[in-house]
């Protein structure tokens, strides 16, 4: 039987064994900017991006730069991690716990998502500023505050108190004095 992807050759169709990724991870997100200011906050975010990939964060089994889009500029990436716990871990803690403490104080004029799918069927969503994007162009959006302010309480996780936020809720959502 022939090989390769020349004209009448039989497609070399492969998939995969997750046997060992019992808890695997994907994980979508995406940046949007909403002008000059918003493409500058976006690619300032690349070189430290880059840094924090590079670091080799335990459990990050790949990460992939996308475009979402040129026009707005929409940029994300995929990353495939070993388990929740994992993400979650790299997620609170420096340099991303930081990041995403001033990003959610000051945006740079842009929006912000992530969609999460869990190997066992858990899916949960987080759009921050952002229109209609993934998930939000199909099902009923709420505001992501109390039982839905993070992924772990978006995926009904115990233990969702052990690793602190990167910023309070209440903190989040303090009335300016």
């Amino acid at each position: 039987m022939a090989s390769g992807n020349g004209s009448g050759a039989s497609p070399d169709r492969r998939t995969v064994d997750l046997s060992e990724y019992p808890d695997l991870v994907v994980i979508y997100l995406g940046m949007r900017a909403r002008s000059l200011r918003g493409l500058k906050t976006l690619i300032s975010f690349g070189p430290r991006i880059r840094a924090a990939v590079a670091e080799r964060p335990d459990g990050l089994l790949l990460h992939e730069n996308l475009a979402y889009s040129l026009a707005p500029p929409h940029l994300g990436m995929r990353q495939y991690w070993r388990d929740f716990e994992a993400l979650e871990r790299w997620a609170r803690s420096l340099p991303h716990k930081e990041w995403w403490n001033k990003f959610l104080r000051d945006r740079g004029d842009t929006g912000f998502w992530h969609e999460t799918y869990m190997h066992n069927g858990d899916m949960e969503a987080v759009f921050i500023d952002m229109p209609d994007t993934g998930m939000m162009r199909f099902a009923r959006t709420e505001p992501a505050r109390g039982s839905l302010f993070s992924a772990r309480r978006r995926l009904r996780r115990a233990g969702g108190d052990e690793i602190p936020s990167a910023i309070p809720e209440e903190e989040l959502y303090r009335a300016p004095t």
